[in-house]
C-alpha cells in the first residue's frame, strides 16, 4: 500500500510525504507506532526508501518525504532552497504527521538536514541515522565539480535504459558498472514530449547544495543529543576515520559501515544497510518516550 499525504512547508510550500507499507502489525487499533521519519539526498526522492519503509513498517509508523524541489513537491523557481528552508520542512512535516518524538534517517543531504533540525528542536527527535553525509567543508572546488557534472548529462535520454545505462556505466563518475546507481537516476527520471528528463532543476539543486558545501557543520553535529547512527559504505563519500570522529564528537554516537557499498548504501546493498540499521532502531521500536534524554529548561 502506498498512500500520499499532503504536509504545508515552510512559506506554505506544498510538500509530498508517502507511506509505502501497511500499517505496523501486531498494533491494535489506535495504538501508535514509533515514527520514522526518511529524507531522501539531493537529487532524490521520497519512493527510494521504499523497500526501507516496508520492513520497517513491521514495527514503526514509517513515512519518506519529498523535500522541496523534489519528487512530486513543489518546486519554486526562485526558492528558497536555503539550510533553515529545508530543516523547518521537516520540523513542520513532523509535526502535521503527528510522528514525534521521530527517529530521522537521512542519506546524505537529507543526513545533514536531519541532524541540523536534531539539533534545533531536542523534543521532536528521538533517534538519528546519518547515512554518508561528510560534516567537514567540501569547498569551492567539489562545486565546480558539480556544475561540470550536471553538463555532461546526455538530456533529454531516448528511454528509461539508456538512463540506467549511461548512470550505471557510461558516466564519468562511475568507475566500474553499478546497476543500482543506473536504477536510482531512472527513478527521478519523468517522460517529456522530448525524451526522459529530471524531475528536478539541476540548477536548483547546485542552489540547495551551495548553502551546505562551503561550511563544516562539526558544531551542529555536537549539538545532537539523542543516540545517532553514523553509517558509510566502504566505498562511499564518507571516509572511516571522519565518521569515527564523527561518532566522537557526538554525545551518543555508534558506528556501523557496510562493505560493497558506495553512497547509495541503501540502494547498493538493501540486505547489509538493513542489517546495520535495524538493530540500532530496535531499540526505539516499544515506547516512543523511551531512550531519550530529558531537554534542559
Amino acid at each position: 500500500m502506498v498512500r500520499r499525504i499532503d504536509v504545508t512547508g515552510t512559506g506554505g510550500l506544498r510538500l509530498a510525504a508517502w507511506e509505502f507499507a501497511d500499517p505496523p502489525k501486531g498494533r491494535t487499533e489506535g495504538e501508535r507506532a514509533p515514527g520514522v521519519l526518511l529524507l531522501h539526498g539531493l537529487m532524490g526522492r521520497a519512493a527510494h526508501w521504499a523497500p526501507t519503509a516496508r520492513w520497517l513498517a513491521e514495527r514503526h509508523r514509517a513515512v519518506g518525504l519529498d523535500q522541496r524541489g523534489h519528487g512530486r513537491s513543489d518546486k519554486p523557481a526562485e526558492g528558497p532552497y536555503t539550510r533553515d528552508a529545508y530543516v523547518a520542512d521537516v520540523e513542520v512535516a513532523i509535526e502535521q504527521l503527528g510522528l514525534a518524538p521521530v527517529t530521522l534517517v537521512g542519506h546524505s543531504m537529507g543526513a545533514l538536514t536531519a541532524w541540523q533540525l536534531a539539533a534545533k528542536r531536542p523534543d521532536l527527535v528521538r533517534a538519528l541515522v546519518i547515512c554518508d553525509m561528510r560534516a567537514s567543508a567540501l569547498g569551492a572546488a567539489s562545486q565546480r565539480e558539480w556544475e561540470d557534472w550536471f553538463k555532461s548529462w546526455p538530456v533529454p535520454f531516448a528511454t528509461l535504459s539508456d538512463v540506467r545505462k549511461w548512470f550505471g556505466e557510461d558516466d564519468p563518475w562511475v568507475e566500474r558498472p553499478n546497476p543500482a546507481r543506473g536504477e536510482f537516476f531512472a527513478e527521478v527520471m519523468a517522460e517529456r514530449a522530448d525524451g526522459w528528463r529530471p524531475v528536478f532543476s539541476r540548477r536548483q539543486m547546485l542552489r540547495s547544495r551551495a548553502t551546505w558545501v562551503f561550511d563544516a557543520h562539526w558544531e551542529e553535529l555536537a549539538q545532537v543529543r539523542c543516540p545517532t547512527l553514523v553509517l558509510r559504505g566502504l566505498d562511499g563519500e564518507l571516509g572511516r576515520a571522519e565518521a569515527q570522529e564523527m561518532v566522537r564528537v557526538l554525545p551518543r554516537g555508534q558506528y556501523a559501515e557496510v562493505a560493497d557499498a558506495g553512497h547509495l548504501v541503501h540502494y547498493d546493498q538493501p540486505e547489509g544497510w538493513r542489517a546495520a540499521v535495524e538493530p540500532f532502531l530496535e531499540q526505539f521500536a516499544e515506547d516512543p518516550q523511551e531512550e531519550r534524554e530529558p531537554v534542559p529548561s
